[in-house]
């Protein structure tokens, strides 16, 4: 399931955002073990696109309080996410961490890849947050196993928060080993060290801008498109504009209405966008197929995504 999805998902994203920049590609290509770590502006969209961006399939740690009930933990289990509790979920809570780390070792030795978000919250703005011991932890007791475990920071950046065609910019740091540096201290003082090398790289990787500088923001994530390209577009991205206006409505009218905390508010608009569109294209094209006749209505399936995309390109800033 956690393939078929991501195939699926690295189609949908193309259609969510305008562009993903990234400062090193060959990065996403790094053989595990491999711990990668994030900054967390937008919730678990962050994971999906980074999922969808590596070669190898990735393991994500997500919020505790989210696994509630077995056909939800069914699920996350299968789309390769994993608990990690913190304080304010409950005490009790707190040893299921130790499950989920020794599920990462066990990952690590299979040379596998876990993503862990450093700063442990989810924060809409343009900031890194003071990085958690969490990572640290994760990395040190993997070096105690002999585990050739190295860590690769990451700073994803949005031009902007609850819209779709975002343009993103994903910069990759240097690789973080053992061998960077002496662990003849105490567990303390080696934790420390490792996330002060962390933040030091993350503090470059992530883009910090006032809240308040449009202006910046728009200088920062700027994109140049040919005139003749918005020529071309300029028909299909309407006629995307008039197929996709209902289903989008719709969406945005019942995530807004199930008071999801503002963090969250993206990501869940993609996730309802995610499931909801295959049944729209479909549903688009069956009805022409009723009314009207002629098999060629099931095109639609194939040339809606391209007039969405289209009108992606165009779509005014916000």
């Amino acid at each position: 399931m956690y393939s078929i999805l991501k195939i699926y998902a690295r189609l949908a994203i193309k259609l969510y955002c305008r562009s993903i920049t990234c400062n090193h590609k060959k990065a996403f290509d790094t053989n595990g073990p491999l711990l990668i770590a994030v900054n967390h502006p937008n919730s678990f969209l962050d994971a999906v696109i980074i999922a969808t961006l590596f070669k190898y399939p990735v393991y994500s740690l997500a919020r505790g309080d989210v696994f509630k009930g077995k056909l939800v933990q069914f699920a996350l289990k299968l789309l390769h996410i994993m608990p990690v509790y913190r304080i304010s979920e409950g005490a009790a809570n707190i040893g299921y961490n130790y499950k989920t780390f020794d599920a990462c070792r066990e990952i690590f030795k299979q040379n596998g890849h876990v993503l862990i978000f450093c700063e442990g919250i989810c924060v809409n703005e343009w900031h890194l947050r003071p990085l958690k011991k969490g990572p640290a932890r994760l990395v040190l007791q993997a070096w105690e196993n002999n585990i050739p475990l190295q860590v690769l920071p990451i700073g994803i950046n949005y031009d902007a928060f609850k819209s779709f065609g975002k343009t993103m910019i994903i910069n990759t740091g240097s690789l973080v080993s053992k061998n960077d540096f002496s662990l003849a201290n105490t567990e303390g003082r080696n934790i420390a060290q490792i996330t002060e090398a962390l933040t030091r790289q993350m503090q470059h990787l992530v883009i910090e801008i006032d809240t308040s500088d449009t202006v910046k923001r728009q200088q920062i994530f700027a994109t140049k498109q040919h005139p003749l390209l918005k020529v071309l577009l300029a028909i299909p991205a309407f006629a995307g504009l008039l197929l996709h206006a209902p289903l989008y409505a719709t969406v945005k009218f019942l995530v807004q209405n199930t008071r999801v905390h503002f963090a969250h508010y993206d990501s869940l608009l993609v996730v309802f966008l995610f499931m909801a569109y295959p049944v729209y294209l479909f549903a688009i094209a069956l009805t022409g197929f009723w009314i009207w006749g002629g098999w060629y209505w099931l095109a639609l399936v194939a040339v809606m995504p391209v007039l969405a995309w289209s009108y992606i390109q165009l779509k005014p800033r916000t």
